[in-house]
C-alpha cells in the first residue's frame, strides 16, 4: 500500500481550514490541521510534512514566526510552504521566503491542483523503459 505524503494546514478561519484540508486531501495528500501557530510549532517538531498551507495573520504565534521556523530548521528545509493571505504588500516583506503566495480568496481547485502539482514532483510516477 502506497502512503501519501503528509500536508499540514495553519488556518485559524474554520472555513478555509476546512477548504483547504479537502483541497490537498483531492490533490492526494494526508492532512493535518491546526488553527494556530503555537500548535503549528508543536507538530511540526514531530512530523516532517511534504507542503504547508500557511496563514500569516493569527492569533498568538503570527504565521511570520511560524515560517521563520521552518526555514531555521534544518529537518523542513525542503518543505513547500504555500503562503495563503488577504495581506499581499505584507507577503512581499517576508525575511523567510514561502515557495509560493497565493493571495485570499483562494479556490479549491487553485489550490488542489498546485497542490497536487507539487505532490507530482516529489513523488513522479514510475515509468517502464520503452515507454
Amino acid at each position: 500500500m502506497e502512503s501519501k505524503p503528509v500536508a499540514l494546514v495553519i488556518e485559524d478561519d474554520a472555513d478555509l481550514n476546512e477548504i483547504f484540508s479537502s483541497a490537498l486531501v483531492k490533490a492526494g495528500y494526508q492532512v493535518r490541521s491546526v488553527f494556530d501557530g503555537a500548535t503549528a510549532q508543536q507538530i511540526l517538531a514531530e512530523i516532517t510534512p511534504a507542503i504547508i498551507t500557511l496563514d500569516l495573520h493569527m492569533p498568538g504565534i503570527s504565521g511570520e514566526v511560524v515560517l521563520k521556523y521552518i526555514r531555521t530548521d534544518a529537518r523542513l528545509k525542503n518543505v513547500r510552504v504555500i503562503v495563503a493571505t488577504a495581506d499581499a504588500t505584507f507577503a512581499e516583506t517576508l525575511h523567510y521566503k514561502p515557495d509560493l503566495v497565493l493571495l485570499k480568496p483562494i479556490s479549491f481547485s487553485q489550490l488542489s491542483l498546485l497542490a497536487s502539482r507539487y505532490a507530482l514532483k516529489a513523488n513522479p510516477p514510475e515509468t517502464k523503459i520503452g515507454d
